[in-house]
């Protein structure tokens, strides 16, 4: 019994703990982008998103008029359709259908009603808006920052208790410059060279050495062609070979000779060069077969695979998973 009394102090501070935390995060400010468009992205636009042919019961939940139509009742909560589809008993009614292997967790939920609590405020795609140039945070003159990006970091370090690294010796420095601009280690000379520069621009001399590299093509066209899913074989049963080297070559030129992205993206083929020929070598990049009694369907070129791997690589930033 005496030891059961002396856990009352203890059980009194969790329960009280728990109680604070639990006001805190009512009171949060609960964003629309950063958490309330990633759980409907995930359980609810398959049914009630963009794609007309997959639409069920004519509700729109990724535009703010469709979704405040009928399913959402800003600032009441219990008065929103949505959250009673959501948590509903009857199986017939519940949301997302069991037949689609998906479910809210409490914590999900507990979100969207805080959000329709506070107002069920919409954002647009952080995509869509329109940059805005923050204030350059005022720091002491000896935090050590050296440019805009540092003052912005030791900021966010010191609002949150925290302490920059040690400086990076040159070596260390000149090893990590080089691995993100051509994704190789220095060579010896490099070192020694940038170890002996003491000259106040030493550093942006080497980043503008390493820019000129043809590996910084290859560096950056590794993303690109990821995202086009270049390969050297058809990838079909056969994975035969086929050589689109030339477009490879095209991406990695077009880096090294600082091609404006729209460009890259949007050579149009009437009286085309030969090198806007090879840029639509992008085209080629799909699955293919040789086989025969195939649909003439089946050879079409199709973007959907890269839109959705960009789209779910995107939502799932917006998640904080990547």
């Amino acid at each position: 019994m005496r030891q059961l009394r002396n856990c009352y102090p203890v059980l009194a501070f969790a329960i009280l703990l728990a109680q604070t935390n639990c006001f805190a995060a009512e009171s949060e400010t609960v964003s629309f982008n950063r958490d309330v468009r990633p759980i409907l992205a995930e359980k609810c636009f398959a049914c009630h998103g963009p794609d007309t042919n997959q639409r069920e019961a004519d509700l729109r939940l990724d535009r703010e008029e469709g979704a405040k139509d009928s399913a959402i009742v800003a600032g009441k909560p219990d008065e929103s359709k949505l959250l009673r589809r959501l948590t509903t008993d009857d199986p017939k009614e519940r949301m997302p259908p069991g037949s689609t292997g998906k479910s809210v967790s409490d914590a999900q939920l507990e979100t969207l009603r805080q959000w329709i609590a506070q107002g069920a405020k919409w954002e647009q795609h952080w995509s869509l808006l329109r940059p805005e140039k923050p204030p350059v945070p005022e720091l002491a003159a000896d935090a050590g920052a050296v440019n805009d990006v540092d003052r912005f970091i030791l900021s966010s370090l010191q609002d949150n208790g925290l302490k920059a690294s040690p400086l990076a010796d040159r070596r260390t420095l000149l090893r990590r410059i080089s691995f993100d601009l051509i994704g190789l280690p220095p060579t010896a000379v490099a070192v020694h060279a940038f170890a002996a520069d003491q000259s106040p621009d030493a550093y942006q001399k080497v980043v503008d050495w390493l820019l000129k590299s043809k590996h910084f093509g290859e560096r950056m066209a590794m993303y690109w062609l990821d995202v086009v899913r270049y390969a050297d074989t058809g990838g079909y049963h056969s994975d035969n070979h086929r050589d689109l080297t030339p477009y490879r070559d095209y991406v990695i030129d077009a880096f090294n000779g600082n091609m404006p992205f729209e460009q890259l993206a949007g050579d149009l083929l009437p009286d085309a060069t030969n090198r806007q020929k090879i840029a639509s070598g992008y085209n080629r990049l799909l699955q293919t077969t040789q086989e025969g009694a195939h649909s003439p369907k089946s050879t079409r070129p199709s973007t959907k695979p890269i839109e959705s791997a960009t789209r779910q690589r995107v939502a799932r930033r917006d998640k904080g998973m990547c």
